[in-house]
């Protein structure tokens, strides 16, 4: 379980970080990181989007908790104020704890790398 204050709870924060964040999609999830600081934040906050295309009540649960103890270590990497959704694609439903891994960090730190210029 991840401590109150690193959870996100509010749907603006949810829209905040969907609308105005980095988006990096990989096989089983798709990142959204937000990494502009709230002058009241002091540690990084995660949000999880399990739609019920997953599955049923009790995959989606799986998957989720699955994500929330990935998520946990990495949370300490970002910087204070950052703001993470990972949203679970319908692949997720049937991917091993370690695909779920691979693919979760591979997509973090694809939106950490600076933006190419155009």
């Amino acid at each position: 379980m991840l401590a109150a204050a690193q959870r996100l709870r509010r749907s603006a924060d949810f829209a905040a970080a969907i609308r105005g964040g980095r988006r990096v999609g990989r096989g089983t999830v798709v990142v959204h990181l937000l990494l502009e600081e709230p002058a009241q934040a002091s540690t990084a906050r995660a949000g999880f989007v399990v739609s019920k295309a997953v599955g049923n009540a009790v995959v989606r649960n799986k998957v989720r908790r699955r994500l929330r103890h990935l998520v946990r270590p990495l949370l300490g990497e970002l910087p204070a104020g950052a703001t993470l959704v990972v949203r679970a694609l319908p692949a997720a439903a049937g991917a091993s704890y370690a695909t779920l891994g691979t693919d979760l960090s591979a997509a973090l730190a694809a939106a950490r790398k600076p933006r190419r210029p155009r």
